[in-house]
């Protein structure tokens, strides 16, 4: 009976009446429970229906009734697979390779799942035996596209990708990972073509509608992103990725308001995604919403001191109140976001050049704060001494500052359109002797090229304010006051102090030549203005509390911020009123064209008040050279220390407080006192000449003075090691 039942199933099995089928297979086996065939196609039944658990039980039941039967295993792994049992399945897959070694199939599968292991190179050496021993396989070239990919192998990746596209150009998979590998190589348009293809194919392709957003944020292309994620959560609105990534568009966009949502879909979904707290908190300081802020600050540090990803590099140093933390954090990026190059590319050479070659890495070789603050630097560069190459990884905004940069240099490299691995030989090639990445872990970061080794020495400076913790940077240019000698410790890099401050400034930074009126600028005509031209989301409620307190206690006084979206400024005002102070006591500034014009009307300002943790960098440097003195208070990270530099190397250590409520102190005794006010004034103005901070030349010198005992060490094959600069006295 059962033999006429089984032969009934599996024709109408075949014919595609699944439901019918199952239902003699099911009263097959109620029968004889251990009827195989029954098993093992309903197994198959269950899993074309999703139905992966109970496929799973069923062909665990073949296999333990007939542990000789290969297929067996081999359809177990296939049902934990969907399980998301990778373990089980690598396990259920061996076994049926053990007893069927040429099972390409189950090689095959046992690949992907190493794939999704992040276990390339184990996954590339599946996919090779299979095409070995099966060539006609060739949709598995797709898969070995993914391998290399995850390899760092991306032109190979592109081949591979390519031989299965020409076997069949209707891979969708095939079509994503060619994508995948040309966005690796930077080649970004022809990326974003082959992502459209496979959504052509696959119009409910996920991965290549997430991904296809992420290449047009990478150019810019934000709203087109937007459109493409608003597609693939269409068909998945729960897709964490999808909201993740969207968040990030609306970053792109500085629309923090309608990114908050997908940050609080991604923790509704899945509370310990990578980063997404971090990416929640930071859409709340953009927005200036402190609601829970200080115990989400508790919270999310103490993450990361244990190791979690929570917080991005850039993320902890808005929030992280020292260093130790600051480090955990650039660790848990380090060994998460920035993996080592696929081989060694460097042995150490010491090259012999009369000139000491230097590159410049950055993406903001533009109208950025960075570009601003080094331009005169590398302007001053001695030429004799040094040969300075600028490697620039962003587009062309054909700004003036980018085309004053490009005389700057001796090489200009526009290298946007390079990937990592060719930019590290370009570097190897022309024989950098140092290299500076002037970025960090700030957005447009591209540590894979230090991560190849490209130079002797790598140093990290200026547009991160803390460490990288990489063990292939191997210094990090500070001064006494950012990175005390005792903190050490806490840097993965061997710390450099150059003298009086870090911070280079440009001293042929022109002010408009109009001034611009306190009327015009919305300010009151002779009541006190307190300044804090800081980005907002680096404004946190202690010192709101003390600002508010200092504009309460002096009668009329304003406090004047930059503007925000609605939402930010919306909160602040509401903030102020909680505090006891009219909203219409805080003015915002507008835009202005460029920063000729925003140091002119700076002058209006009578004390600018800095920040903690985070102190004003460029911020606080533009309101020293406009005259404007600034109260800053020493924190403890380098972040928070940076105003302490700022102040003592322009002449006027005394705006330095050591603790907030000196801080404050400090302030009103300024706004009080016109007179002890107007003494400080004149001391910057008298300075402003003749400062450290600002003579643009002798910064230079001493920068150079750096990089010489750097190389010095190298050559005689000497380990990095902290040491300070010296000063070089008189010009050149």
């Amino acid at each position: 009976m059962n033999d006429a039942l089984l032969q009934d199933a599996m024709r109408l099995h075949q014919a595609g009446n699944l439901a019918d089928a199952a239902r003699l297979y099911s009263d097959i086996l109620r029968n004889d429970p251990r009827q195989l065939d029954a098993l093992f196609r309903l197994g198959h039944i269950h899993l074309q229906n999703g139905r992966h658990g109970d496929a799973e039980h069923l062909f665990a039941l073949a296999a333990k009734a007939n542990p000789q039967v290969p297929e067996f295993f081999y359809a177990r792994g296939v049902a934990l697979r969907h399980l998301r049992r990778p373990g089980d399945a690598l396990a259920a897959f061996a076994s049926a390779l053990a007893l069927k070694p040429g099972y390409p199939e189950a090689r095959n599968d046992r690949g992907v799942i190493l794939l999704e292991l992040g276990r390339y190179g184990e996954a590339l050496s599946c996919f090779d035996r299979v095409l070995g021993e099966r060539p006609d396989m060739i949709y598995v070239e797709g898969n070995r596209a993914h391998a290399l990919s995850g390899l760092g192998r991306h032109a190979e990746a592109i081949l591979a990708a390519d031989r299965a596209i020409a076997a069949s150009p209707g891979n969708a998979g095939a079509w994503y990972h060619r994508g995948a590998a040309l966005a690796g190589l930077s080649r970004l348009e022809e990326a974003l073509q082959a992502f459209d293809r496979a959504a052509a194919i696959k119009p409910d392709y996920l991965d290549a509608l997430s991904y296809r957003g992420i290449v047009l944020s990478m150019l810019n292309r934000h709203e087109e992103a937007l459109a493409s994620y608003d597609s693939g959560l269409r068909i998945a609105p729960d897709s964490v990725e999808l909201h993740f990534n969207r968040a990030a568009a609306y970053f792109g966009l500085k629309r923090f308001a309608e990114a908050m949502p997908d940050c609080e879909a991604v923790l509704r979904l899945s509370p310990d995604f990578k980063y997404a707290p971090g990416n929640l908190l930071h859409c709340k300081l953009q927005l200036c919403d402190w609601r829970g802020l200080e115990e989400e600050k508790a919270k999310l540090g103490a993450a990361v001191r244990g190791g979690k990803r929570v917080l991005r590099p850039l993320q902890n140093v808005l929030i992280g109140e020292d260093d130790t933390q600051q480090l955990a954090a650039s660790r848990i990026w380090m060994a998460h976001e920035c993996p080592p190059a696929p081989e060694p590319v460097w042995r150490g050479e010491v090259y012999k050049h009369k000139r000491i070659r230097i590159a410049y890495v950055s993406a903001d070789f533009s109208d950025h704060a960075v570009a601003q603050l080094m331009a005169g630097v590398f302007e001053h560069h001695d030429r004799d001494r040094f040969e300075v190459s600028a490697i620039s990884l962003g587009p062309d905004r054909n700004d003036p500052i980018r085309n004053r940069l490009r005389g700057a240099f001796e090489h200009f490299i526009d290298a946007s359109s390079k990937s990592d691995a060719d930019i590290a030989a370009l570097l190897r090639e022309s024989e950098t002797d140092i290299a500076v990445d002037l970025m960090g872990y700030t957005e447009g970061a591209r540590t894979g090229i230090f991560a190849r080794r490209p130079a002797p020495v790598q140093v990290n400076y200026l547009g991160f304010a803390g460490t990288m913790a990489a063990d292939y940077i191997d210094y990090i240019l500070a001064d006494a006051l950012v990175a005390p000698a005792a903190q050490q410790a806490q840097f993965g890099e061997a710390i450099v102090h150059l003298p009086n401050s870090f911070m280079p400034n440009d001293a042929t930074r022109a002010v408009a030549p109009r001034n611009v009126t306190r009327a015009e600028a919305g300010l009151p005509m002779n009541d006190f203005v307190f300044c804090a031209f800081n980005n907002l989301y680096k404004l946190q409620p202690q010192m709101f509390d003390i600002w508010m307190r200092l504009v309460n206690a002096v009668p009329g006084s304003v406090l004047w911020l930059s503007q925000a979206s609605e939402s930010a400024m919306r909160n602040l005002r509401r903030e102020a009123q909680a505090r006891g102070v009219d909203p219409d006591r805080l003015v915002f500034a507008g835009f202005v064209a460029g920063n000729e014009e925003h140091l002119a009307r700076l002058r209006n300002a009578d004390l600018f008040l800095d920040t903690l943790p985070y102190n004003a960098h460029a911020g606080g440097c533009d309101a020293l050279w406009a005259g404007v003195p600034v109260v800053t208070a020493l924190g403890t990270s380098f972040a928070g220390r940076v105003g302490a530099s700022l102040v003592s190397a322009a002449g006027v250590p005394e705006l330095a407080a050591p603790a907030r409520e000196a801080y404050e102190a400090l302030a009103l005794n300024l706004a009080r006192d016109t007179g002890a006010l107007g003494d400080v004034r004149a001391k910057l103005a008298r300075n402003r000449e003749t400062c450290a901070l600002f003579d643009t030349a002798r910064f230079t010198r001493n920068l150079e003075s750096a990089y010489r005992t750097m190389s010095e060490r190298q050559k005689k094959g000497e380990r990095p090691a902290p040491f300070a600069a010296r000063e070089v006295a008189h010009p050149r």
